[in-house]
């Protein structure tokens, strides 16, 4: 169960594992809101249910726990993966009369939210598994007993397309450096950071936003306003990440708050180095090499770490390569899917 099957980093993550599933003796189905994804997971006949956001509202939740309690009846299953605190909130209502065990994959809050996410978790969820060790920590901190630590891990992504032909669509000359954003116009992504950087790039090289959402019209005028709109390409919802990477030079996410984002696992996997700001899974993925960790809120440490990768065709290649052995060494798809197995079969061992 997830709230919505679209581009982020969780839903890349139950669309692997679903697709994964079938070599370890799973057969699953997702239940969430609809998108790209649960689109494509149909097509290789993977059951999908739809069920409506529950976003917070009392009704909302009514409404999806109705949903989930009629694709249980469908589906029956033996257990059930709760993505985050609102899926793992309905699936509990749902399950209650059947006494299905229900674990939750743990992706992040902000700050302030862990107090209020601990004191659902314990109520709804006999496991809470955290994607980075400074989440589980957090969620001991807020009071969750015992989460379990299972760092995200980057699934096998299709073959690269050509790197030109990706630029000509976008009408970018092969010469010119690129980095790419992939990331929800949200104000968790702090993309008002990331333009205020942009403006102080020495150089001409062009950002690609990758992703869209509340806050676009408003970080289109601030782009205009920074006199960089020119250098700015606001591509909206994306299906094609990977295609997007093999044509960037950077990654780069100036979040206020992540998990274990699955983009940057990915931009590692496909040897681009990261830029990022200094928050939690962040941290720990970048510390074992492949990009730069800048303090949060920072356009100037922002700037000048995208110069200095940018323009550097050396460093660039250096961190790409350092990137892609810390996605193999550390974020290997079959050793995650070995430990998710061990972890449901315990709990329907257990039931």
């Amino acid at each position: 169960m997830i709230s919505e099957m679209g581009t982020g980093g969780a839903e890349a993550l139950v669309a692997g594992m679903a697709r994964s599933g079938g070599q370890f003796g799973w057969e699953s189905a997702v239940a969430s809101g609809g998108g790209h994804r649960a689109e494509a997971l149909r097509a290789l006949g993977v059951p999908t249910f739809t069920v409506p956001v529950a976003r917070r509202r009392a009704t909302g939740v009514l409404r999806a726990t109705t949903a989930t309690k009629a694709a249980i009846r469908s589906f029956r299953p033996e257990v059930v993966l709760a993505h985050n605190v609102s899926a793992s909130l309905v699936a509990r209502l749902a399950v209650l009369p059947r006494r299905l065990p229900l674990l939750t994959v743990f992706h992040g809050v902000a700050d302030a939210d862990y107090t209020g996410a601990a004191r659902i978790l314990k109520r709804t969820s006999r496991t809470v598994v955290a994607v980075a060790d400074v989440t589980a920590d957090r969620l001991r901190e807020a009071g969750v007993p015992d989460p379990v630590v299972i760092p995200n891990a980057v699934f096998p992504q299709p073959e690269r397309v050509d790197r030109d032909a990706v630029r000509a669509v976008h009408g970018v000359d092969p010469r010119v450096p690129v980095a790419l954003c992939p990331a929800r116009l949200e104000p968790q992504k702090r993309h008002d950071v990331l333009l205020e950087a942009w403006a102080k790039l020495d150089g001409y090289a062009v950002l690609w936003l990758a992703g869209d959402g509340s806050l676009r019209d408003a970080l289109e005028r601030r782009a205009a306003e920074l006199g960089v709109d020119d250098r700015i390409r606001f591509l909206g919802n994306r299906c094609d990440v990977p295609d997007l990477l093999a044509a960037a030079d950077v990654t780069v996410l100036t979040s206020d708050w992540e998990g274990m984002p699955i983009a940057v696992l990915e931009s590692l996997a496909a040897g681009r180095p990261v830029v990022a700001s200094d928050v939690d899974g962040v941290r720990q993925v970048l510390a074992s090499g492949g990009g730069v960790v800048v303090p949060r809120r920072d356009p100037a440490a922002t700037a000048d770490a995208l110069r200095s990768l940018l323009f550097d065709t050396e460093a660039r290649d250096r961190l790409g390569e350092a990137g892609r052995a810390t996605v193999e060494r550390r974020h290997d798809p079959r050793s995650l899917m070995r430990s998710y197995d061990a972890l449901l079969r315990e709990a329907v061992d257990a039931s």
